[in-house]
């Protein structure tokens, strides 16, 4: 039987150590959005382009399930479970502003094509999740919402006014330990895949690590990133538009700051 020659790319990230993970200050998280900010003032028309992209689905996916909120709050917890892979077009376009590139939109488009094979296998990954949360989500309202199904403005009524109290508290914990567990392992996964050509199990494990070797600056972190969300979708899904390449900017740096760079 013939054997599997590696390719360049299997026998370079076979060589990697495993990264080196930083202490970081609990202020650090404030550090990288204004260098997300400042990121977005440098490349606005590539920045927004991938701002609009996240309105525009977040958008989509409101007015497609308006009068089934049981899918539209599973589906759209699931889009901002896939966030860190819809990003990596902003971690690209801060990593060429980092290395003295122009912000240039058409090479970012394609960026998933340096490392296919693990950011595919990380991709599945949280789509896993995203499954099971989804079906999670369903179970919790057949199980635990007592009155008829609202549209989407009936139930931010409802949510706002604290009726259906134990369906609530339910529902977000149960929300919570699906968000924990994709941020455990997103937080410089897809960065160290783009910046190192890492595999996918060794960058999950990695952001793992992070999180257990900084859990109040993460966490403080995680809590900025859900409030920038919120903003976003309480502006009717326009803040998006900045808010989240803000954040994906900004995720870049918290690798940078997470991660020991490798010796030259």
């Amino acid at each position: 039987m013939a054997q599997h020659e590696p390719t360049s790319d299997e026998q370079d990230a076979a060589g990697l150590p495993f990264p080196s993970i930083r202490s970081i200050g609990f202020g650090a998280p404030l550090r990288w959005i204004a260098r997300g900010l400042a990121d977005l003032k440098a490349c606005p028309a590539a920045s927004l382009f991938y701002g609009f992209c996240f309105t525009g689905m977040g958008l989509l996916v409101t007015f497609v399930f308006e009068h089934a909120y049981q899918y539209t709050s599973a589906v759209t917890t699931g889009f901002l479970l896939l966030a860190p892979f819809f990003a990596m077009g902003l971690y690209e376009l801060s990593r060429r502003r980092e290395r003295g590139e122009a912000c240039a939109l058409a090479p970012t488009l394609t960026v998933w094509r340096r490392n296919a094979g693990n950011i595919a296998v990380f991709a599945g990954v949280l789509t896993v999740i995203f499954l099971i949360w989804a079906r999670a989500s369903l179970v919790v309202f057949a199980m635990f919402y007592t009155q008829e199904l609202p549209n989407l403005t009936g139930f931010l009524t409802q949510v706002l006014a604290l009726e259906n109290l134990e369906f609530l508290i339910v529902y977000f914990a149960v929300g919570l330990v699906f968000a924990l567990l994709v941020f455990a392992v997103s937080v410089v996964s897809i960065p160290l895949m783009l910046d190192r050509n890492q595999d996918a199990i060794t960058s999950m494990l990695a952001s793992i690590r992070a999180l257990a070797e900084n859990p109040l600056p993460l966490l403080f972190w995680a809590m900025l990133i859900v409030g920038a969300t919120l903003l976003g979708f309480l502006s009717f899904h326009i803040g998006l538009a900045v808010l989240m390449p803000i954040v994906g900017h900004a995720t870049w740096h918290a690798y940078r700051d997470l991660v020991e760079p490798l010796p030259d």
